[in-house]
């Protein structure tokens, strides 16, 4: 059993992303997520993700050793309203060729560790080296670590947080700055769009916060939050004017709003979306090719991290 505090000591955010360039490279088997909607009489319907992941043993071309893993994990909105986490869940970890079961991992650490350091991976590829501003729009437990992963792959000085309450938004701005970081909070979203080298995006949002009209040339925009058809954190424009990456194309043209409704209405063409994060990795598509153009990058997130990172923690904590 592994818990939150054994994963943060057993990970760092530079070694986490190199650990996920080397599975992006290396490959792993990793089925579309299983996708269930929750129907309850009242309130918000809670969503079920089962995400199974297991080592491409015929690819390595070995049949020693090896893990299987699933993560299952709920998003329950109204959570927000008592006081809870909308996310939770757990990772199993499982030993390839018996099966038998290895660790019990916190699910919602695992999950915040390991899609921040895909977004920090996307951005070794995407953003500008010398990328030092970053806006983080939303403020939920997410948002710390973007901000941490982001910062330990670009040379970031300065942080700004927006959140719809603000209150949250400086909560976040305190956590950051007692771990050294310079955060504060950005009041006005449009400004801060306009002022940022990298906007990264972490919400359930179902309209548009992050406008194309209004960022800079040379930005880099990660989005994070969308995770169905239905939910959009980037307006049209944002996708005009940018070069489209994803974390996994079956992924992110099935469930991503952001893609999803852009290849819908056309205004992002079929091939629209240069890369992936295994091309990327594999070096066969390029990343950012000129300092003035605009990158976006959509996650929603892929197996292969959760086993990547899950099998980390287990060689790390579990085995100790």
């Amino acid at each position: 059993m592994i818990s939150a505090a054994d994963v943060d000591r057993a990970l760092d955010f530079a070694p986490l992303v190199e650990t996920l360039r080397t599975a992006f490279r290396d490959g792993a088997v990793q089925p579309v997520r299983h996708h269930h909607t929750i129907e309850r009489p009242d309130g918000t319907n809670p969503t079920l993700l089962l995400m199974p992941a297991w080592s491409d043993l015929v690819r390595a071309g070995t049949s020693d050793g090896g893990h299987i893993g699933v993560k299952i994990v709920t998003v329950s909105p109204d959570n927000n309203a008592i006081g809870k986490p909308a996310v939770m869940g757990l990772y199993l970890l499982l030993d390839a060729r018996t099966g038998e079961p290895q660790a019990l991992i916190d699910g919602q650490r695992l999950t915040q560790w390991r899609t921040a350091c895909a977004s920090a991976l996307a951005a070794t590829y995407l953003a500008r080296e010398d990328a030092s501003k970053l806006l983080i729009v939303g403020a939920g437990a997410l948002s710390r670590f973007l901000a941490r992963a982001h910062s330990a792959v670009r040379p970031i000085t300065d942080i700004r947080i927006w959140n719809r309450t603000a209150a949250n938004a400086e909560a976040t701005a305190a956590d950051l700055g007692k771990s050294g970081l310079n955060a504060s909070v950005a009041r006005d979203l449009d400004e801060a769009l306009g002022w940022a080298d990298i906007v990264s995006a972490a919400t359930i949002s179902t309209e548009p916060l992050i406008k194309g009209a209004l960022l800079s040339p040379g930005a880099h925009v990660d989005l994070v939050g969308g995770f169905t058809p239905t939910m959009r954190e980037a307006d049209d424009d944002a996708i005009r004017r940018a070069r489209v990456y994803v974390d996994t194309r079956a992924g992110a043209t099935k469930e991503a709003g952001d893609i999803v409704q852009p290849l819908a209405s056309g205004v992002l063409a079929e091939g629209g979306i240069v890369a992936d994060l295994h091309e990327l990795a594999r070096g066969e598509k390029a990343g950012r090719g000129a300092p003035d153009e605009i990158t976006l990058f959509k996650s929603v997130g892929a197996a292969l991290e959760d086993l990547a990172a899950g099998i980390a923690v287990y060689e790390k904590i579990g085995r100790a």
